[in-house]
């Protein structure tokens, strides 16, 4: 198992107390579709981690692999006008979540930052998050993922 997938399973026993069953596909997994084709789900099933500016800090959007985030939304949920939420910048995912993007896990961040899930990921039995790297995933409940990562269910879509 890759150094990174190895340090999220690790964390995520040690510090929330769940044993996650990560799996690697050398092919790939940075995309939703790529993901999707590589467990054999929908592109919907995925929780992709799309991290983004807002105001002064990060925050993480944990949104299905099918919608895309409506910045607006954001930005009225953290209480930032919208022209203050964009994409974050690599480096500053990497230097605040500890992850590199592709992999970054919903919840095991090194700096606590607000987490929202889109409440459509919750239709489904279970879903398919990032690992620590982009080739790494694992499954996981709607339910226990909010729990974990502290997100509540929200309307982030577009």
């Amino acid at each position: 198992m890759h150094p990174r997938a190895e340090e999220f399973t690790r964390t995520a026993r040690d510090e929330y107390g769940i044993d996650v069953d990560v799996r690697e596909f050398p092919e790939g997994t940075k995309t939703a579709a790529d993901a999707a084709e590589a467990v054999g789900c929908s592109v919907a099933q995925i929780a992709s981690g799309i991290v983004l500016s807002a105001g002064d800090g990060l925050v993480v959007s944990v949104t299905s692999g099918a919608n895309r985030v409506d910045m607006a939304k954001i930005a009225a949920t953290v209480g930032v006008k919208q022209d203050d939420v964009s994409m974050a910048d690599a480096d500053a995912i990497k230097e605040t979540l500890g992850w590199s993007i592709g992999g970054v896990p919903p919840f095991c961040h090194a700096t606590e930052v607000p987490v929202f899930m889109d409440e459509t990921l919750a239709e489904f039995e279970t879903v398919w998050a990032a690992a620590g790297t982009p080739k790494a995933v694992f499954e996981i409940e709607p339910e226990t993922l909010a729990e974990l990562a502290d997100a509540p269910l929200i309307d982030v879509n577009q």
